[in-house]
């Protein structure tokens, strides 16, 4: 792994060539392209890129791109530093406090990440916009007693 400190770029460097038709370059060629109705269509590079819809703004997603980033930067750091054992033991530590946490949403606790999970990540300092907003504000809340009979499967 290279040691990147910012992540790479999702866009492409660089497009792939296609050959249009001959009267005008740059436009598809559907009789030279071999789309029959018997036939699949051939496996060839387009000229537009997928577009996928995002019901999130780009920074977001650079952002998370950037804390994987970081994240994979400081696992490396210390494989490097103390062998494969450390970063190996931090990973059990996440998953274990994001598999073993429950915190009831009627005593104000929502969705957002731990804070066991935010102090293994070194992330104790920050605040984010989950831990100000909740999403659930407008939502009638569970009584306290019904939430724990369903986490635990007593609800009869």
């Amino acid at each position: 792994m290279a040691l990147r400190i910012v992540p790479s770029a999702p866009h492409p460097t660089a497009t792939p060539t296609s050959i249009g038709a001959p009267s005008a370059p740059g436009v598809h060629d559907t009789l030279r392209a071999n789309l029959s109705l018997s036939a699949p269509p051939p496996k060839a590079a387009s000229l537009s890129t997928s577009t996928t819809t995002q019901s999130f703004h780009p920074l977001e997603a650079r952002l998370s791109r950037w804390r994987a980033q970081q994240d994979g930067l400081k696992m490396e750091l210390l494989r490097r530093q103390f062998g494969i054992a450390e970063p190996v033991k931090r990973g059990m530590e996440m998953s274990i406090v994001q598999a073993g946490e429950w915190r009831p949403t009627s005593l104000g606790f929502g969705g957002g990440a731990s804070v066991h999970a935010d102090i293994l990540a070194g992330r104790d300092t920050e605040l984010d916009w989950e831990d100000v907003y909740t999403g659930s504000e407008m939502r009638e809340t569970v009584d306290f007693h019904v939430e724990m009979e369903g986490h635990f499967g007593m609800a009869w």
